[in-house]
């Protein structure tokens, strides 16, 4: 009865914690969180100004003393005190109350990090308040969130280009056959876009517009229909403001080294894959998830490229969360499947 209680009121969750955006699934409730991975310090005074979406709205606008960092990079923890508070703080958010509860908590961590890393990530949600922390390998939290059926004797694909990872695997029986992660996704689509812009315009422009003109008119293939934008940013040489036309092919361009590296590692994940999973892979076809999925045109290229029909999960975006929360409903059923094989 009290072991009832006690999980009932301590809002259970999974976490996507991403190098970009953090997303939280309450048990009972879905998701109920999605704010940037962004924490604003104060350096002068060692405090911390502002974390989520308060503190993205700081990035390239903040004085000398205080810095808006993102304490996760490459899907790992760069800042682990930093990264701690962002975790209580987003606990503290959902919970929306006082309470001596803790809640048990699932993570979405990239395939690639090393135990050391894994570790880290444990302590620091144990830091700020989990009774109980379980890690799961984001390639399966996507598929599971996604709906693919990753129990059943066949081949599963999945891609997830996240803001610091893509990652990519196949999946079958309830595990992962090949499994890549590369440090490459949106963020280094951003950052090919700054240096574009700085090389081939003598413009400096910030991370924040590089994102900005990525969604308004960043594409990886070839579009019907071409765009442009006006772009702002300081010119280098004048040292002043100056404004510049773009079309969506200048920053296909700009993106081609990040995106060939992505296309690069799903072939590598093909060319592991055995011949029968790869087979199936013909009818049942590749899901790509992740942010970085919704790049115009990611799907046609990746398509193009491995010669598989590819699909666009439901809602890309919340895939690793949704597969977190899923996992963590059925928490007890699989450690009492452990419990029976031990």
């Amino acid at each position: 009865m009290f072991d009832f209680i006690f999980s009932f009121f301590s809002n259970d969750m999974g976490i996507d914690l991403g190098t970009a955006t953090t997303l939280v699934y309450v048990k009972g409730q879905g998701i109920i969180l999605r704010e940037p991975s962004v924490v604003a310090y104060d350096k002068d005074n060692q405090e911390i100004k502002a974390i989520g979406d308060e503190a993205k709205k700081m990035v390239g606008m903040t004085p000398s003393s205080i810095e808006a960092i993102r304490p996760l990079r490459n899907g790992v923890i760069a800042d682990f005190d930093i990264t701690e508070k962002m975790i209580r703080y987003f606990i503290k958010k959902v919970h929306n109350r006082t309470t001596l509860l803790h809640p048990r908590i699932v993570i979405g961590i990239p395939s690639g990090i090393t135990e050391v890393e894994r570790r880290a990530v444990r302590e620091a949600a144990e830091q700020a308040g989990a009774r109980e922390v379980h890690l799961i390998e984001e390639p399966m939290a996507a598929a599971i969130g996604a709906g693919l059926p990753i129990h059943e004797p066949t081949g599963n694909m999945v891609i997830d280009i996240g803001g610091g990872t893509t990652e990519s695997s196949v999946i079958s029986l309830g595990g992962m056959v090949v499994s890549k992660s590369i440090p490459i996704a949106g963020d280094e689509m951003d950052e090919a876009i700054v240096a574009y812009f700085k090389k081939n315009h003598n413009l400096a422009i910030g991370y924040r517009t590089s994102e900005s003109i990525k969604m308004q008119i960043g594409s990886v293939f070839p579009q019907h229909k071409e765009e442009t934008l006006d772009v702002k940013g300081l010119d280098m040489t004048q040292g002043l403001p100056r404004t510049i036309n773009v079309s969506s092919k200048d920053i296909r361009t700009a993106m081609l080294e990040p995106v060939k590296s992505i296309v690069e590692m799903v072939k590598e994940v093909l060319e592991e894959t055995p011949a029968e999973l790869a087979a199936e892979l013909v009818d049942r076809g590749i899901v790509m998830a992740g942010g970085g999925s919704l790049t115009r045109g990611m799907t046609d290229l990746i398509s193009k490229e491995t010669h598989l029909p590819v699909y666009l999960a439901q809602d890309p975006t919340t895939c690793v969360v949704l597969g977190t929360g899923r996992y963590l409903e059925e928490l007890e059923n699989i450690k009492k499947a452990r419990s029976h094989l031990e």
